[in-house]
């Protein structure tokens, strides 16, 4: 059979992609199509999108965090089956260097579908347009979707423009609507699993998506892949399981890396989800626990008051069991959380920090830390890959708090407390097969939850 796909790319962050890509996907499942969603970047929540709209877990294709081979094997593999390949860019098209959504279709050669914001603009968008087409030779612009369209007036001045010198079909003008709004907070948009649209809100915005853009022309323009129904590879688990490992998601823990569970499953680990939010013991027989990242500071108060969970979890560490929390996670393992008003949460207490919540971004970017000595990653000088993202800062105890990871600003992260490893970078472990076989070999040796 044969698959579509393309990229939907816009010339810079809050041009309206997101919204234009859910939309774009709900009117193809609408009709009966397959979708397979995919997220350039690093990004949690946009996925979370995807998959409220699709049904289908959409994985993260970031060529600096992940590795080219991994995103192009990926991709391939995920769209078999499939009767369409959506990808939703990262910001402008070409921001971000080798990770950028530039980049991206390069490498999977698909065509950019490229959103404009034209609300403040009519005649002159038609210039940005021809600076993208011009910037790159072999990034293909196939088509434009106009955005925030105030009238026939205005569509009909774009039109105008465009024609002077423009090679990008169009795909459609899409009004300026605000039901279609999806409302965010400090760290982005809300997660699909909140039903930030509820259905009747995402019917309609099939309906308008098909009545203002050319959808039939859209798949015109995708490029198409022959591809087959057989198992993809990425996620399947290849040996019977043979540690069982808890992993904290709820509400307040959501941020995970869809591919990273596949990944400890080929290694042989069995995930078991709990909720620190609402469960008050640990999951039994588990060799280990994950804590992802997420909104702590917002469930804080629920968090703190499951004071039977949080013992349960610090007495787990302290036995020498395994434990690792990423930046929501990292914060909950930590002495306590301080809001934005210094009222003051008290959290596992395994690592004697306090974290701060601040009012404004504290640290965005990608990582890659080096080991400075071994751990359940593997031993000193492992590179790791991730990102960091994040409005708390540390405020680090009287007492010794030991890291093990290297920095390239020299600063404090990954810290360690007997089997315990905790800091705010997100790891993706696409390119980290030591670093998982051995974290998995840990987990075989450590102590179980019981």
């Amino acid at each position: 059979m044969k698959t579509s796909s393309f990229l939907i790319a816009g010339t810079a962050s809050g041009s309206g992609k997101t919204t234009l890509t859910i939309g774009i996907m709900a009117a193809l499942k609408k009709r009966g199509l397959r979708v397979q969603p995919f997220k350039c970047g690093p990004d949690f929540i946009d996925p979370s999108l995807h998959t409220m709209v699709t049904n289908e877990l959409s994985p993260n294709l970031d060529l600096r965090m992940c590795g080219r081979e991994f995103c192009v094997s990926s991709f391939n593999e995920r769209i078999a089956g499939k009767d369409v390949g959506v990808v939703e860019g990262v910001m402008g098209l070409f921001d971000g260097g080798v990770a950028s959504s530039a980049a991206l279709a390069r490498e999977l050669s698909l065509p950019v579908i490229l959103v404009v914001d034209a609300r403040s603009a009519a005649e002159s968008v038609a210039a940005v347009v021809k600076g993208f087409e011009v910037y790159a030779d072999d990034v293909h612009i196939a088509g434009v979707i106009f955005n925030r369209v105030g009238s026939a007036r205005h569509k009909k001045l774009i039109e105008d423009g465009m024609a002077l010198g423009c090679e990008s079909e169009i795909i459609g003008f899409f009004p300026r609507d605000i039901r279609f709004e999806i409302p965010d907070r400090h760290l982005g948009l809300y997660m699909g699993e909140e039903n930030p649209l509820d259905r009747e809100q995402l019917s309609q915005l099939a309906s308008a998506v098909e009545s203002h853009l050319d959808i039939d022309k859209l798949l015109e323009l995708s490029v198409k892949h022959s591809t087959t129904s057989a198992s993809p590879s990425v996620g399947k688990i290849r040996q019977k399981a043979k540690v069982r490992l808890a992993v904290a998601k709820d509400k307040a823990f959501c941020f995970y890396y869809e591919d990273n569970f596949k990944i400890l499953k080929e290694a042989g680990a069995e995930l078991v989800f709990f909720s620190p939010l609402t469960d008050t013991t640990l999951p039994d027989n588990c060799s280990g626990i994950y804590f992802g990242g997420g909104y702590p500071e917002l469930y804080a108060e629920k968090l703190s008051a499951n004071r039977s969970m949080l013992q349960a979890v610090y007495a787990f560490g302290e036995a020498g069991g395994v434990i690792y929390g990423e930046c929501g996670g990292f914060m909950y393992l930590c002495k306590r959380i301080m809001s934005l008003d210094k009222h003051s949460y008290p959290m596992s207490g395994i690592f004697p920090i306090a974290v701060q919540m601040k009012p404004r971004l504290s640290r965005l970017g990608y990582r890659n830390p080096h080991l400075m000595k071994s751990c359940f990653f593997g031993d000193a000088n492992q590179e790791l890959h991730g990102h960091e993202f994040h409005y708390s800062e540390i405020i680090l105890s009287d007492q010794t708090v030991y890291s093990v990871y290297k920095m390239a600003n020299n600063e404090a992260e990954g810290f360690v407390y007997k089997n315990v490893l905790g800091g705010y970078i997100h790891l993706h472990l696409a390119r980290s097969k030591d670093p998982v076989q051995t974290f998995i070999n840990t987990l075989i040796k450590s102590p179980i939850i019981t």
